[in-house]
């Protein structure tokens, strides 16, 4: 081969290898930068969310932390924010803060939690909760914080992860166990009955009590409308959460499914997802 040629193909390859390796280097740069300017406004953000919190301003910490999920979703630590988001929001559900999903209601004649309950669709533990109620000894009169916006729930099985729903906003993300070989139902369900320290009634058993260290159940019970065998409970075996693990229920810790119990009342509508 002509050397002059083979010089020119030379340098061409070199010229081609050159251009790619300072392409590529402004793409690492530019991805850099990106990383960089969305990580400023973030910590802005966490920043504002933390001194919120800090002066007791709850629903403006929940709002940097809800444009942070919105605004910047491929953020590094966007779980660690959803956390944060989920425990705010829980510690206002609670609260006799006032919201957008709560009114103002004055006890009259006649009133009681049960009724208040049935009438808002809400539960008597979260009236209580958040009034700071310590019996249910309500008088005429007074006025009571009460949450009027309905619950919903969706459960993805291969996530193994409960979303507690106020319409279309993610309010907390729970941590569970479902079925094993995938024999948890999906559909659309309702819960149909809410225990607290349930009795386990195991196939072919005596029935086993809520104190018994055998009762699988945990400390909750929320049964489903279309097949009372399914539900919602808790474990005597936190480790297990995140697994494919139960007979077909859905499984939280004690203190996530008391807490849950205590937010969403009967009716409450359930969508579980493969």
């Amino acid at each position: 081969m002509n050397q002059k040629i083979l010089v020119g193909i030379v340098a061409a390859i070199v010229l081609v290898v050159g251009t790619v390796v300072v392409l590529h280097q402004h793409k690492a740069a530019a991805a850099a930068q990106d990383s960089e300017e969305t990580n400023v406004p973030v910590n802005q953000l966490l920043d504002q969310a933390s001194k919120y919190e800090a002066d007791g301003d709850k629903l403006k910490a929940k709002e940097a932390y809800d444009q942070i999920i919105s605004n910047y979703p491929d953020y590094e630590k966007i779980e660690d924010v959803q956390d944060k988001l989920g425990a705010l929001n829980i510690d206002l559900i609670f609260s006799p803060a006032q919201m957008p999903q709560t009114i103002s209601y004055e006890i009259v004649p006649g009133d009681s939690l049960g009724k208040l309950a049935r009438k808002f669709g809400t539960t008597t533990q979260l009236i209580k909760r958040a009034n700071g109620l310590k019996s249910d000894v309500i008088r005429t009169g007074e006025t009571l914080r009460i949450w009027t916006a309905p619950f919903n729930i969706l459960i993805n099985k291969s996530q193994n992860v409960l979303f507690l729903k106020s319409g279309e906003e993610v309010l907390k993300i729970y941590h569970v166990s479902t079925g094993k070989d995938n024999i948890t139902p999906v559909g659309s369900f309702k819960i149909a009955s809410k225990i607290e320290n349930p009795v386990w009634y195991r196939n072919g058993g005596a029935p086993i009590p809520s104190e018994s260290p055998e009762n699988e159940l945990g400390s909750r019970w929320m049964g489903f409308d279309k097949d009372p065998h399914y539900g919602i409970h808790g474990t005597l075996h936190p480790e297990s959460i995140g697994q494919q693990v139960t007979a077909g229920c859905v499984r939280l810790k004690n203190e996530d499914v008391e807490e849950l119990f205590d937010i969403v009342p009967v009716g409450t509508e359930v969508t579980i997802q493969n």
